[in-house]
């Protein structure tokens, strides 16, 4: 049984990892943190990481990044490796995750859905074939009206996947209105819609002559990403200091 501390617990996304946990046999979530503390939660809350005082394997982080520099510090001083979810960090925090990870074992992905990490290995190859034959690549990401990035993380994640596969030579175009010109050979052009409550599409289009290819990834509910969460933290548990990613969950 791997004993999990949730790190933004009362969240909408800590709460759904709550409930993902209750549904696997070989987790257990034994404490959480969280400012926010009106929530009747089944294991005990603490609303800083450093009062909790809980034995655990892994903590999985989906707080805000004004909270992660406290937690590495926890995460060192306990050895306990650390699933970071949260997203916005600076450089200088991004720095430290990789300075932290030579001590603890620390897994960090654009995205923690398994389907779209898949993804990002399955582009990589397409576009190895693909690109050099003349196909056009185009990404599309469409997200709910709330969202304020664009284009996302994971679309840009998508697209770096399948520059790296073609040495970073390509470049990314987020909009056409302002120069009229006809589409350059090596370029990804990356589009965002923003509407309703979409949780997260991403479609990438390889378009050659007279043939066209798709590949694309749907989010119907944010618990993809809870599931992906808790399997990572059953990975890290087990693992040695250094730093992974959802590829390395999947074993692709």
């Amino acid at each position: 049984m791997i004993k999990i501390l949730m790190h933004g617990c009362n969240g909408k996304m800590g709460r759904m990892i709550t409930e993902i946990a209750k549904q696997d046999q070989d987790v257990e979530i034994v404490a959480g943190v969280d400012k926010y503390t009106a929530v009747a939660n089944e294991y005990p809350v603490f609303e800083t990481i450093s009062e909790c005082d809980v034995d655990a394997d892994a903590v999985i982080d989906f707080s805000n990044a004004g909270a992660v520099d406290e937690l590495l510090d926890y995460c060192v001083e306990k050895k306990l490796p650390a699933v970071l979810c949260t997203t916005g960090l600076s450089e200088e925090q991004l720095a430290r995750v990789k300075e932290v990870s030579e001590k603890i074992a620390v897994l960090k992905s654009a995205n923690m859905s398994m389907g779209i990490n898949l993804l990002l290995k399955l582009l990589k190859d397409a576009a190895k074939v693909l690109a050099p034959a003349g196909y056009d690549m185009e990404l599309v990401e469409k997200h709910h009206n709330q969202k304020l990035d664009a284009p996302s993380g994971t679309a840009l994640a998508l697209a770096d996947s399948m520059n790296e596969a073609l040495g970073n030579e390509y470049e990314y175009v987020y909009d056409r209105s302002q120069v009229r010109k006809k589409r350059d050979v090596k370029e990804i052009g990356i589009s965002a819609v923003r509407a309703g409550t979409i949780v997260g599409e991403h479609e990438v289009i390889f378009a050659g002559t007279d043939e066209v290819i798709e590949f694309k990834h749907t989010a119907y509910s944010r618990s993809v990403f809870a599931k992906g969460a808790v399997e990572a933290a059953k990975f890290l548990a087990e693992q040695k200091r250094g730093m992974y990613d959802m590829g390395d969950v999947i074993r692709f």
